[in-house]
């Protein structure tokens, strides 16, 4: 019951305007590379200082990253889906 049976449902196609592009929709897509980016590299962030409520850096970075990383999945989602 997707798309297909909505899609059937109109009688006029949707317009260019309305529909995101695959280029615009890539490129909204590579947001998703900054947390792999952000942890990667684990020789940066294996620290103590500088501590964040007296949490280490180590632990406060990671769980940055999990908050940046599950907004930028609700962005991508509301940008990406049509």
């Amino acid at each position: 019951m997707g798309h297909r049976f909505v899609d059937s449902m109109y009688s006029g196609s949707v317009s260019e305007q309305t529909t995101p592009s695959t280029r615009t929709r890539t490129g909204w897509k590579m947001l998703l590379v900054l947390p792999y980016l952000g942890l990667m590299f684990p020789q940066f962030y294996a620290r103590a200082t500088p501590e964040l409520w007296g949490f280490p850096f180590f632990y406060w970075y990671q769980f940055m990253w999990v908050v940046l990383t599950a907004g930028l999945l609700g962005l991508v989602y509301k940008k990406v889906r049509y």
